[in-house]
């Protein structure tokens, strides 16, 4: 029996009214304002939806995932892919009302994705339940992605406990320093941390799927590898064996590609070499995690999004 959200629409507006859906708890009221760190209202804020194929395997299944993407984020990267979209000074399209978005998710349903993820989700909680408890209203029930950049408040994630089927966050940064150089976030680490044993706690370790190998329930960890900052993500994997376990499933991806203010930069202006992506697989490997997918070194440029285009990832399909 699929599970319903115990997370209402009442309560999604009043954590709205009070902003502490994430860690930045800036407090504000985003049913009036958008002055809170991700200068996001209470609206929906999407900016797209759409069928991916580019995903982990187990993530896009055999038919793709559909995935919303929200604008906005409350991390700022400065090599951020989706920089169209994720820069909290952007433009912000607002896809349309409640009945509106969950008739395209349902479209995309009807050709054949049994999964939607929910993207750059951690600063719009309230809304992606909101759109869950719409689509069950329509008695549809796919599964669930949570896909976030790991910067999650463990309160808020205790809440998505039997909403959320599968996490998918990233692990960026092992060090605090890197993740405020690189993100505008000084405890990077420490919260990315707490909120991962949050999700491990809620899953464990191993990654359920159905008769499709299409995953129905579990948590994957996300890693890319930057150029230059090898050390940093063996850091990440030997947190993750230590802290969680090397059983968890990891996505090690070398698709590293320079975008928005990483273009032209001296540290982080280049794809990363195959002498560095070995080597962190190599203590990937050293580690004994054996769940989980690597990358073709080639891959930097065939996951880069145009937001611009009604299909953003038609381009690298």
């Amino acid at each position: 029996m699929d599970n319903v959200s115990s997370y209402t629409d009442i309560e999604a507006f009043n954590d709205l009214r009070n902003c502490v859906i994430c860690p930045r708890a800036c407090h504000v009221n985003r049913e009036k304002s958008h002055s809170g760190y991700c200068k996001t209202d209470a609206s929906f804020n999407i900016s797209s939806i759409c069928i991916h194929t580019g995903e982990e395997p187990v993530i896009s299944g055999p038919h793709g995932i559909c995935n919303v993407f929200f604008s906005h984020c409350n991390l700022q990267c400065i090599y951020c892919q989706n920089y169209q979209i994720s820069q909290n000074g952007t433009k912000i399209s607002n896809y349309g009302t409640i009945d509106k978005i969950t008739e395209e998710i349902i479209n995309f349903l009807d050709k054949g994705c049994k999964s939607v993820g929910f993207v750059s989700a951690s600063h719009m909680v309230p809304q992606m339940v909101m759109i869950i408890n719409s689509l069950h209203r329509w008695n549809r029930y796919p599964t669930i992605i949570y896909n976030s950049n790991g910067y999650d408040s463990v309160e808020t994630l205790r809440r998505l406990e039997g909403i959320v089927d599968v996490y998918l966050p990233d692990f960026k940064y092992a060090d605090n320093s890197i993740g405020l150089e690189f993100s505008n976030a000084r405890n990077y680490t420490d919260v990315a941390i707490s909120a991962l044993k949050e999700m491990y706690r809620q899953m464990g370790a191993k990654v359920i799927t159905d008769e499709t190998d299409t995953a129905v329930r579990g948590l994957i960890i996300r890693h890319l590898v930057l150029p230059g900052y090898v050390e940093n993500s063996k850091n990440v994997l030997r947190k993750i064996a230590g802290e969680l376990s090397p059983k968890v499933s990891i996505s090690l991806m070398s698709q590293y590609h320079p975008m928005g203010k990483a273009i032209g930069s001296t540290r982080l202006g280049r794809p990363i070499s195959a002498e560095e992506y070995n080597s962190v697989c190599d203590e990937m490997e050293k580690l004994g995690f054996v769940n989980g997918w690597i990358q073709d070194l080639d891959s930097n440029t065939e996951y880069l999004p145009d937001f611009e285009c009604e299909h953003p990832f038609e381009r690298s399909a």
